[in-house]
This record gives C-alpha cells, sequence and structure tokens, in this order.
C-alpha cells in the first residue's frame, strides 16, 4: 500500500521501520568500511613494515595466496568445532533432562559440571593430551569441555521454568511424565536451549583453537591455531591475520547461522522472535 494512501502517523511509522531495517545492515558495512581504510592509512602514514602489522590489501593478498593450505586447516578445525557443538548438544540436553526427571542426580553431579566449567581449559588440557593417545579425540574433548556448560545450565533452566499451572493442568488431565516432558517441558524449554547453543557455538570454536594450541603439531591434519604459530615463528605476520580472519569469520557464520534457526524455529509462536508493532 502507498504511503499516500495511510493517515501521516502509519507513513511515518512504516518509513522509520525501513529505515532501521537498512541501517541494521548498512551501519555496520560503513563502521567496517572506515575502520579498514583507517587501518591502512595509518600504516601509510606511519610507514609501518608489513612484518609488524600488515595492510588489509596484503592480509587479503597472503589469504589469497596460502588459500590451499589455509582452508586445509580450516576444514580441520571446523570438524573439530561442529562435531564438538554436536556431542555438546547431546551431552547437554540429555543430562538437562536427567537433572529435571531426577533431583537426586541434579544434586549429585551439577557441582561437578560446574567445577569443569570455571577450570580453564587451557590448564586442562596438557592432562588430557598425555592421557589421551588420539589426538582429534583430544581435540574434540578440550572443545566438548568448553562448549556444553551453556546448553547443559540453560536446558535446565528452561525445563525448571515451566508454568506451573500448565504442570498441574496436565497432572489433573492424568498426563505421564513422558508426556509432560515431550509436549510441555521440552518446548517450554526450546528458548532457553537455543540461546544457550548460540552461546555453545562460539565457544566450540574457540575450544578447538585453544585445543590445537596446547597441542601444537604440525605436517597433515593441523588447524588454523597451528598455522598462527607457525606463521609467528617465521615472522609471517600477514599470514596469522589471514588464518585470524577466517576464524573470525567462521565464528560470525556459526552466530549467524544459529540465530536463523533459533528464529526459524521461534517466529511463529514464541514472544522473544514475533515481530509486533510498536
Amino acid at each position: 500500500m502507498s504511503d499516500a494512501l495511510l493517515d501521516p502517523e502509519e507513513a511515518r511509522r512504516l518509513r522509520g521501520k525501513r529505515v532501521e531495517r537498512v541501517a541494521k545492515w548498512a551501519l555496520p558495512v560503513v563502521v567496517l568500511v572506515v575502520l579498514l581504510v583507517l587501518w591502512d592509512r595509518l600504516i601509510v602514514w606511519y610507514e609501518i613494515p608489513h612484518y609488524l602489522l600488515p595492510g588489509p590489501g596484503r592480509v587479503i593478498e597472503t589469504l589469497v595466496k596460502d588459500w590451499a593450505m589455509l582452508f586445509e586447516a580450516f576444514l580441520v578445525t571446523l570438524q573439530i568445532t561442529l562435531l564438538a557443538l554436536a556431542v555438546a548438544v547431546i551431552g547437554g540436553v540429555g543430562l538437562a533432562v536427567l537433572f529435571n526427571q531426577s533431583r537426586f542426580a541434579e544434586m549429585s553431579f551439577y557441582p561437578y559440571a560446574v567445577i569443569l566449567q570455571v577450570t580453564p581449559v587451557v590448564a586442562i588440557a596438557p592432562l588430557i593430551f598425555i592421557y589421551v593417545e588420539n589426538r582429534t579425540v583430544g581435540l574434540l574433548l578440550c572443545a566438548w569441555i568448553v562448549a556444553f556448560f551453556p546448553i547443559l545450565s540453560n536446558t535446565t533452566l528452561g525445563l525448571n521454568s515451566t508454568d506451573h499451572n500448565l504442570r498441574d493442568l496436565f497432572r489433573i488431565y492424568g498426563a505421564s511424565r513422558w508426556q509432560r516432558l515431550r509436549y510441555l517441558q521440552l518446548p517450554s524449554a526450546l528458548p532457553y536451549f537455543l540461546g544457550g547453543l548460540r552461546i555453545a557455538g562460539g565457544l566450540s570454536l574457540i575450544g578447538a583453537i585453544v585445543a590445537e594450541y596446547v597441542a601444537g603439531t604440525g605436517g597433515i591434519g593441523s588447524g588454523l591455531a597451528f598455522r598462527i604459530l607457525e606463521a609467528g615463528y617465521r615472522l609471517n605476520i600477514p599470514r596469522m591475520f589471514a588464518a585470524l580472519l577466517l576464524i573470525a569469520v567462521t565464528g560470525v557464520v556459526i552466530f549467524a547461522g544459529l540465530s536463523f534457526l533459533s528464529h526459524m524455529l521461534l517466529r511463529r509462536w514464541h514472544e522473544s522472535a514475533l515481530k509486533r508493532d510498536s
């Protein structure tokens, strides 16, 4: 409908929504462009050598030149990240359901999950690689330790936050414990789980990178973290920035993908995803 056919207040509101929709994407792009131009100009003005701080153009050039090597390392890191996230989802949701169904199990094991979360993975990783001979399993275990707690804690919170009136209604109608879990508690906990999943997606990548730093083995099967270490030893700073750029982009894509998944699952019924007129 044309804005001319609407009353002035409604037309102004629609124009504001259009501007906000464009600004949501345009402003970050403008900020990124300004920062890249400023970065490039500072290097030129102060004549900073590329082995100390490469310009954005040299970083992109290095990324293209070393693409085969960096892409192979990227696939290794991505594999560990996604596997750790998948195992974290299975373990976190499974434990959350167990804790919800058994108060005794929650009191017995939840404190140890907290201890595992607050202990830095960089301190645990050397022990893991001592006792776990398979390097891939060690990397996966380190990344899983970092990623699973947000899913566990958020899903447990969601399962325990189900409306008590609805629980009583299910009980009145004679619903079994399994029926209450399947038809009431799990749907109610879905937004909490998806919030934890978005956090865990980034943490699984961080865990994979930290584990690769600690493992520190080269050759075939090395991830982006080792490539950064290797480039640092050789003072190949542009390659370090190129690998760091791949890590950053991977993290953004994972978060964006999980946010899109959350929106698709919640858009028709949950308040956090419903679009309402202000």
